[in-house]
């Protein structure tokens, strides 16, 4: 069966997306031409839409259709409180799973010097702004547990300083209902260094 044209094309695009590679990716294509048409004009013509309309929301960075994301725009958080995030995925998966109620900063990335990747890059400009208005008492720093994300994180921590702003750093380690034995080496130095008094 000839695989040229249109339908290798569609095969190609899929593999755009992280973690599809060519296999994947045609039997994404196959599915939607032999099983669900309908299905792929309606992703067609919701991904059209997104792509032209969601953009960025201007105080927090995080992905918005409106200049403001919702999240923003609600008067009821908590404006003492900035989280700083890497992405707009991290914001959906702390509102997700927690009870936070305060602000979000997203850098889009982390710093990364050798990737060209500089405190402009991710937006700590705009956060010294955020900063300088003399509002947020504390930064909860919630970048990724990777060697670029802890660097990323004691920036901002320094950048907090200066300003007599506190600065947190979430916790890493074991995680909930893992068994030490299969934790690896490094996740378990972190969770010992960062362990912390338990009772009275």
């Amino acid at each position: 069966m000839g695989t040229g044209g249109l339908l290798q094309q569609l095969i190609d695009s899929f593999c755009c997306l992280p973690g599809v590679g060519p296999k994947t990716a045609q039997r994404m294509a196959f599915h939607i031409l032999e099983r669900d048409r309908e299905g792929g004009r309606q992703l067609s013509r919701v991904l059209e839409q997104a792509v032209d309309k969601i953009g960025h929301c201007r105080r927090c960075r995080t992905l918005s259709e409106d200049e403001l994301c919702s999240l923003c725009a609600n008067d009821q958080r908590n404006d003492e409180q900035l989280c700083i995030v890497e992405t707009p995925a991290d914001v959906l998966a702390i509102e997700q799973a927690t009870d936070y109620r305060g602000r979000y900063f997203v850098l889009g990335g982390r710093l990364s010097p050798l990737d060209g990747i500089g405190p402009r890059e991710i937006g700590l400009d705009q956060l010294a702004e955020i900063l300088a208005e003399g509002v947020v008492k504390e930064l909860i720093l919630a970048t990724n547990p990777t060697v670029e994300g802890e660097a990323t994180a004691q920036y901002i921590g320094d950048m907090a300083a200066e300003r007599h702003i506190a600065a947190t750093r979430i916790a890493h380690g074991v995680p909930l209902g893992g068994e030490l034995e299969y934790v690896d080496g490094g996740t378990l130095a972190h969770a010992f260094s960062g362990r912390r008094s338990v009772g009275n």
